[in-house]
């Protein structure tokens, strides 16, 4: 089966760089969420990682035109998703909210449909008990920032056929990323190594033993990381990260127990980037402010 139609769920972080991979890999996206301005924003997002690729030399703007022009929205879910080959869920890590998601899209998609979750801890298996379609679900679980980060672990649940694992791949290969075929188990790859590193940076944080900042440059400059697991933790969000460590902690045991400073910040509303303040402090266009003082 060939994919022509994706459809993605959500438009926060994950789902709007979702939409622009499969964009410029050549599909025709549609984008859902319930609020119309949270599209406006994503599109204007997309946009501007369109323009950053061509100044990039990543794309051509004749590329980046022609992607942008594959790209439409809908605040309708039958609208969205009625017709598409491929449907990607991409909103919060809350298992009664995927499921839920999922049990719609089985209802509204074509027979052939192929349901994707970009779950980046939960069952792929679980979430495809809500539909009757478990052999075509399966977990995509693309990493942030999408436009550059190249890797899709690729997750099969109990039931999950074959095919669809090989369509995922070549989907994912498709919009221009590396696929790694993973066994489900809650955390995958990455993402229980970094919920490991992310949660000890918040407790040296906590503890004092140095400086966020300095924390983030020793990671970086010691360890070869492209970015400090604070910075990290503050643009995925702080709350997403909370979610993850929390299932993490559920069903993996104590190593995985979120630092009180990290649920500390959560109450306190700092979330990280899109707040305006997590760790550290943005502007409005989302840029890291210096430290004051």
């Amino acid at each position: 089966m060939q994919i022509q139609k994706i459809t993605v769920i959500g438009t926060g972080v994950m789902g709007r760089g979702i939409a622009y991979a499969a964009a410029v890999g050549g599909f025709q996206v549609t984008v859902h969420d319930v609020k119309q301005e949270a599209m406006d924003r994503a599109l204007e997002t997309i946009r501007a990682d369109l323009d950053s690729g061509v100044t990039r030399g990543k794309l051509t703007q004749e590329a980046a035109d022609a992607a942008l022009q594959r790209i439409k929205t809908s605040g309708d879910l039958r609208d969205a998703a009625k017709d598409a080959d491929l449907v990607i869920e991409a909103v919060l890590e809350i298992m009664d909210l995927k499921m839920g998601i999922f049990r719609q899209l089985d209802e509204i998609c074509p027979p052939h449909t192929i349901l994707a979750t970009n779950t980046s801890t939960m069952s792929p298996t679980e979430i495809a008990s809500a539909t009757k379609r478990a052999d075509r679900c399966v977990a995509m679980h693309f990493f942030n920032p999408v436009p550059k980060m190249k890797l899709c672990e690729i997750i099969r649940g109990m039931d999950t056929s074959d095919e669809t694992v090989k369509i995922a791949r070549t989907v994912a290969e498709q919009m221009g990323k590396e696929a790694v075929e993973v066994n489900e188990f809650p955390g995958f790859v990455p993402g229980r190594i970094n919920a490991l590193v992310g949660n000890e940076a918040m407790y040296m944080m906590m503890e004092g033993v140095a400086s966020a900042e300095d924390i983030d440059k020793a990671i970086k400059l010691g360890l070869g990381y492209p970015m400090g697991p604070l910075e990290l933790a503050d643009l995925v969000g702080l709350d997403t990260r909370l979610r993850n460590l929390e299932y993490l902690h559920q069903t993996l045991g104590e190593k995985y127990r979120p630092c009180p400073l990290l649920s500390k910040y959560v109450k306190a509303g700092r979330l990280g980037k899109k707040s305006g303040r997590g760790i550290f402090e943005y502007d409005e266009k989302g840029n890291k402010l210096p430290k004051k003082g």
